[in-house]
């Protein structure tokens, strides 16, 4: 409030809703942004730049997302599959159908995510069933940028093919889990822990 911001940048579903709306009931002007796929996070660069007056930078930037998120997807896409399970909570454990961005980022890198078919966009789920998906590989993101020790959990399932190939990875949440221009290099260092999968396939 003692900021006096001209306007609120609201994500639909990383932000509280009583918070926004709070802030609107104060007569504060709330932006709502929900992208859902790699278009809606170049239409919201774009949008939110013209909000600010920026839009020739702001069309750069959507403009490089494009180029970028296209050269990845050409890439890696049509590579040897990995089934891929993403942990975006531990408590209750959580994590991502195909609908969801971070799915679609995983289907870009050529993984196949093993919880894609969930009817929720963000299904809560249990170690039997990680074990009976038996991924080969097993990403944990988060809130915080050190949420490793989540990828500890697993280990004590060694007959889990992740663990057993040691293939968990974790790629920080500030990367890949907000629709920003960061997600270029969330999709870049996923394509790369994915592919570091597939080359341990071929030393094996």
């Amino acid at each position: 409030m003692g900021l006096a911001p001209d306007l609120v940048i609201g994500w639909v579903t990383g932000n509280p809703a009583e918070q926004l709306e709070t802030l609107e009931s104060l007569g504060m002007p709330v932006f709502y942004i929900e992208p859902r796929d790699i278009e809606g996070v170049a239409s919201a660069i774009e949008r939110l730049a013209r909000l600010a007056g920026t839009e020739t930078d702001g069309q750069a930037v959507a403009d490089n997302f494009h180029t970028t998120m296209d050269a990845l997807e050409e890439r890696y896409r049509d590579r040897e599959p990995v089934t891929t399970f993403y942990q975006v909570w531990d408590a209750p454990l959580m994590s991502v159908n195909n609908e969801h961005l971070i799915g679609q980022v995983i289907e870009i890198c050529g993984g196949d995510n093993v919880f894609g078919e969930q009817p929720r966009l963000v299904p809560r789920i249990d170690d039997e069933a990680v074990l009976v998906a038996n991924p080969e590989a097993i990403v944990a993101g988060g809130m915080g940028e050190e949420n490793r020790h989540w990828l500890t959990h697993w280990e004590q399932y060694p007959n889990l093919t992740a663990v057993a190939k040691d293939n968990l990875f974790f790629v920080p949440p500030s990367l890949i889990q907000r629709p920003t221009p960061r997600l270029m290099e969330g999709t870049r260092v996923l394509c790369e822990k994915l592919d570091a999968a597939r080359q341990k396939r071929r030393g094996a």
